[in-house]
């Protein structure tokens, strides 16, 4: 399937995901939220909605909301403040998506999610639910990260990311990031001679290009993070076109707009894609060079006679990052012991363990169920 068809199919979706940035809702000099600008967007996804798709939007926008009224120019760097300028945003930000949706007859919902809502099973059952009852209702769900509770450790980080796992999660055809770049180029956009590109299917040459950008003063995203959503996206087999804001017209008409990301390859598994990309570390093991052969190329289980070195406080099924004997991570997975019990373990085999401590201690570090390649 060409690149072209792919773009239609992001279009035709039936079930579409966008996320727009913070850069793309709020005024030219930041701190306030430009109803023009966000008007237009939602004039474009009510089109849509109408016609029949369903639309879930992820939207930045909360915090910077929340800075004109607190007397802030600037995105504040530390998290309390952040907090405080998202609980006073949030309700500004819903209540302008409601009046302009609302123009179209159509109703909005709010979800706020964090880290655990995605990556814990429990919470991730009743996330979905609530997603897929919102849609089948006629409601259009405006999902951001809950800025006002998370902290540093559950945090998304930015709103790229999560919107690729809200995709997987509504078991989404298609992502539409919309920012303030229409597209994703070979270098800087601003320096002479970069060049637009138009598709990349499965990352194949992402590692040859220059992508730099932290994000603007209201915003704490840069094209690196868009580009890494679209990898999420991709390892769950969903297509991902990222533009600018101002082309979503054309975007939705399946035009040779933006960059395309095009899925390569199997889909992973829920677990899988949580592991890699909806999990933070809480601990490292190291392993020697026989372990880490065994865990990349024979995919087996993680044994504690591979295991060099443990780092990291972390409790039985915390997820832990995997790392071979110079440090470098080649794969994460949920540890079956605390970070206590394991070094009096390494070095040992199970069956030593399990004769003087117990049957207990017969089971794997990591099974390989619970183990993804990084």
């Amino acid at each position: 399937m060409s690149a072209a068809d792919r773009r239609r199919d992001v279009a035709r979706a039936r079930r579409l995901v966008v996320k727009v940035g913070s850069s793309s809702l709020t005024a030219p000099g930041g701190g306030s939220l430009d109803e023009h600008r966000l008007v237009e967007l939602v004039d474009a996804l009510a089109a849509r909605r109408l016609a029949g798709q369903q639309v879930v939007l992820v939207s930045s926008g909360a915090i910077a909301a929340g800075l004109g009224p607190l007397g802030l120019v600037r995105r504040p760097g530390d998290l309390a403040t952040q907090q405080a300028a998202a609980s006073v945003g949030q309700g500004a930000l819903v209540a302008a998506y409601q009046r302009a949706f609302g123009a179209h007859g159509l109703t909005v919902g709010q979800v706020l999610l964090t880290a655990d809502d995605v990556t814990r099973r429990t919470h991730y059952t009743n996330a979905k639910r609530t997603l897929d009852r919102l849609l089948e209702l006629g409601i259009v769900p405006i999902v951001n990260e809950n800025d006002t509770v998370a902290t540093q450790e559950i945090r998304f980080g930015d709103n790229d990311r999560l919107a690729a796992l809200v995709a997987h999660l509504v078991h989404a055809n298609g992502l539409l990031l919309l920012t303030d770049v229409d597209a994703l180029y070979d270098g800087p956009p601003s320096r002479a001679g970069s060049a637009r590109v138009p598709s990349v299917v499965g990352g194949q040459g992402l590692d040859q290009l220059d992508i730099g950008g932290t994000g603007s003063s209201v915003g704490s995203g840069g094209m690196l993070t868009k580009v890494e959503a679209a990898t999420i996206a991709n390892a769950a087999g969903i297509t991902t076109v990222l533009t600018s804001a101002d082309r979503i017209g054309q975007a939705l008409a399946g035009e040779d707009v933006g960059t395309v990301f095009v899925p390569a390859g199997g889909r992973r598994t829920s677990r899988k894609l949580w592991l890699a990309h909806a999990t933070t570390p809480r601990g490292r093991l190291l392993l020697d060079p026989g372990a880490v052969r065994a865990v990349t190329e024979r995919r087996t289980s993680l044994l504690p006679a591979g295991i060099t070195a443990v780092e990291g406080t972390f409790a039985d099924g915390d997820p832990v990052d995997l790392c071979g004997p110079e440090g470098h991570v080649i794969a994460r997975g949920l540890v079956n012991y605390t970070s206590a019990e394991l070094p009096g373990m390494l070095g040992r085999s199970t069956r030593d363990l399990a004769r003087e401590l117990g049957p207990g201690y017969e089971r794997e570090v990591v099974h390989r169920d619970d183990l993804v390649m990084l």
